[in-house]
């Protein structure tokens, strides 16, 4: 067994998995508030004390024992990692790992002495015989042990550490097959920011940290009609965009006043920007479809005020389609489970 553990600021997320001849099939996947229940979320009062005990009750929660769990996958957000896709010579791993390291420093700005280095080879070069496509992760040493530190914390023996963003396009690749040609753009909208990326068959590997998340589209609505905190999510989740944008519902792609600007358009100027920054680096601009994930994925009318704003079609990514033993979980938001699977799906990767 496998399982994909992804401590978010607001939610954690566990998705436990087992490999098949197919490929895999899923166990079990559940979650639990790192606030307390019926509480305001404020991210800046989440410490790591919270995120420990959320773990611990999530297991609880579950059924597991965590002394028990072997094959445990976790996550470091992509905010506190470096990651860049470099294109280098076929060769024996011995002679890749010196590589990485030397390439590391060439490309990710990162002080060398400080830093942990891991890669994944993505494919074959489309443009140059007998070369690779690599996806270089680094982050500081003090990022890792501080994240197998809370690991450690919560009773659990720590395992293979991934990098979320990775994660997240493993979930994708898994279910959806990629399209020869064109490019998907997921957005993992989380508590606090969003992670954004861009990849496709023999295309440049792209991903951005996006400063804004679900906590600021309930503040917003709080802060709008001076109601608490938990109302406002109460009403976000019943009525999406259409309790914070006037006539969304009718035209979602209506223009908005400069005095009415909202979080929504904001995070889509962001996704344009940065969809912009790719297609003017790498001179690929067929962007097929947008893929929403994370916790406030399925906000109501997002999707389609997305879809609308940028005129490319969106969708909510379900990573659970069609996944072996998916009909017997009992989960409300399957898009929030898309890094936990990633993670899960990571750890029989690497054993194969």
């Amino acid at each position: 067994m496998y399982l994909g553990l992804d401590i978010g600021r607001q939610y954690v997320k566990m998705v436990s998995i087992e490999k098949t001849k197919e490929g895999f099939k899923v166990l079990d996947a559940g979650s639990r508030l790192v606030p307390e229940p019926n509480s305001a979320f404020d991210p800046e009062k989440i410490d790591r004390h919270h995120r420990v005990m959320a773990v611990k009750e999530l297991f609880r929660q579950q059924g597991l024992n965590p002394k028990k769990i072997k094959g445990l996958i976790t996550g470091i957000n992509g905010s506190s990692a470096s990651i860049k896709q470099i294109t280098t010579m076929e060769m024996a791993s011995e002679e890749l790992d010196s590589a990485m390291t030397f390439e590391a420093r060439k490309h990710i700005p990162m002080d060398g002495t400080d830093a942990v280095i891991d890669y994944q080879i993505l494919g074959s070069n489309q443009r140059e015989v007998d070369k690779i496509d690599v996806g270089l992760v680094a982050c500081t040493k003090g990022v890792l042990n501080g994240h197998i530190d809370l690991i450690k914390e919560c009773g659990l023996k720590p395992g293979v550490v991934d990098v979320n963003p990775i994660a997240i396009s493993n979930a994708f690749t898994f279910i959806k097959n990629m399209p020869d040609d064109g490019l998907v753009v997921i957005l993992d909208i989380g508590a606090v920011s969003s992670t954004l990326v861009v990849y496709g068959k023999g295309q440049l590997y792209f991903t951005r940290d996006l400063l804004i998340g679900g906590h600021h589209f309930v503040k917003e609505l709080s802060d709008k009609n001076e109601i608490n905190y938990t109302e406002a999510q109460d009403m976000l989740y019943k009525d999406g965009l259409s309790s914070a944008i006037s006539n969304v519902s009718a035209d979602p792609a209506a223009n908005v006043g400069i005095a009415e600007r909202t979080v929504y358009d904001n995070l889509v100027e962001d996704l344009r920007r940065s969809l912009r920054f790719y297609a003017k680096q790498t001179g690929q601009s067929f962007f097929l479809k947008i893929f929403l994930s994370g916790g406030a994925a399925d906000t109501p009318g997002l999707s389609e005020f997305v879809s609308s704003k940028l005129n490319i079609e969106c969708d909510i990514f379900n990573p659970f389609f069609e996944l072996d033993g998916a009909d017997n979980l009992s989960v409300t938001n399957p898009s929030q489970y898309a890094t936990a699977l990633g993670l899960g799906i990571r750890g029989g990767m690497i054993n194969e």
